[in-house]
């Protein structure tokens, strides 16, 4: 599999936002940090990154600047945290999954996470769902799965890109299930529903918020979220869980430092992450993009990383999938 491929279509649109984040004449006292976003800028995450990077200048007393080092599926950016001095002005924002199954799918991991990084916070959450299109006659997930078994030969399902959370979604769902299920990769979320739409697809799997506005438009059904509770942005939708499938697979968005920096300094800046989470106009923006503000301590992302790992490392070593590099 080409790692240019890897973690495609995981991030949604976003707001226009400033590069640059400053309190007053502080970076003459306290210098510059940045924030590396390893994706494009205009993505959820990027958003995410310059509305916490001005809230936090001023509490931090420096010039904050949110700089995207794309490419390698998020490695370009992760390996430039990695290797950055320990001094607290280089600062890693990036999706969990990047962080757990990167390491679990190259031949040859490039990183670990837990000794390369210091973890600061958890930021922010995002949903994923399962959708039909119009030629699907089913009410719900569970009348989903009987139209499955009662249809053999249209059993394909779309995901933004391979090796994605979705990609591994739909595989725990094919052994659950116990329907072979024909996994057909795309760029991204927009082709899926469109296929969807045009009937060319069963089913796909894609973040919550890029569904949502079809779904609304009723162009689409959201039969299922993969959150642990109904999302707050379509509570009328149950949970997998409640369908009946042991399976919770949210994603979310960290912040790390570089292994060997000051835990002080650690604690400050998730400190102040945590408080520009709280702020209800930051709350504001990040909901009307489908993200659902956290904020947390070091360990609190620490947990969250260790489950999360527990949880897909079997999934992903039965699938086989490895990424050579």
């Amino acid at each position: 599999m080409d790692r240019r491929k890897f973690m495609a279509g995981c991030l949604g649109g976003g707001l226009g936002l400033p590069l640059l984040a400053q309190a007053g004449g502080a970076q003459a006292q306290a210098g510059l940090s940045k924030i590396i976003f390893p994706f494009a800028a205009g993505a959820g995450g990027d958003t995410l990154c310059r509305l916490i990077a001005q809230e936090m200048a001023p509490a931090l007393q420096r010039t904050i600047v949110v700089e995207n080092r794309t490419g390698g599926d998020g490695l370009i950016g992760i390996k430039a945290v990695k290797g950055a001095s320990p001094d607290g002005n280089m600062v890693l924002v990036t999706t969990g999954p990047t962080m757990y199954l990167l390491p679990m799918v190259e031949t040859t991991p490039s990183f670990d996470t837990a000794k390369d990084f210091m973890p600061v916070s958890l930021l922010a959450r995002f949903e994923f769902a399962v959708v039909i299109g119009p030629a699907i006659d089913a009410a719900d997930f569970k009348s989903f799965v009987a139209w499955l078994k009662a249809h053999p030969d249209k059993t394909s399902f779309g995901v933004p890109s391979n090796g994605t959370i979705p990609h591994f979604m739909g595989s725990k769902l094919e052994k659950d299930l116990g329907i072979p299920l024909t996994r057909v990769p795309y760029r991204g979320s927009a082709p899926i529903l469109n296929d969807l739409i045009g009937g060319h697809l069963s089913f796909g799997i894609v973040t919550l918020a890029d569904a949502l506005p079809q779904h609304r438009a009723k162009g689409v059904k959201i039969i299922a979220v993969s959150s642990p509770e109904r999302s707050p942005f379509a509570p009328e939708v149950p949970t997998l869980k409640e369908s009946g499938i042991d399976l919770v697979a949210d994603a979310w968005y960290g912040m790390w430092l570089p292994a060997g920096s000051p835990p002080e300094f650690a604690s400050k800046l998730g400190a102040a992450a945590s408080a520009a989470l709280a702020k209800p106009e930051v709350k504001e923006k990040l909901t009307a993009i489908g993200l659902i503000p956290v904020g947390s301590a070091a360990d609190g992302l620490t947990k969250e990383l260790a489950a999360n790992t527990a949880f897909w490392q079997p999934i992903v070593k039965a699938t086989g999938y490895k990424i050579e590099n």
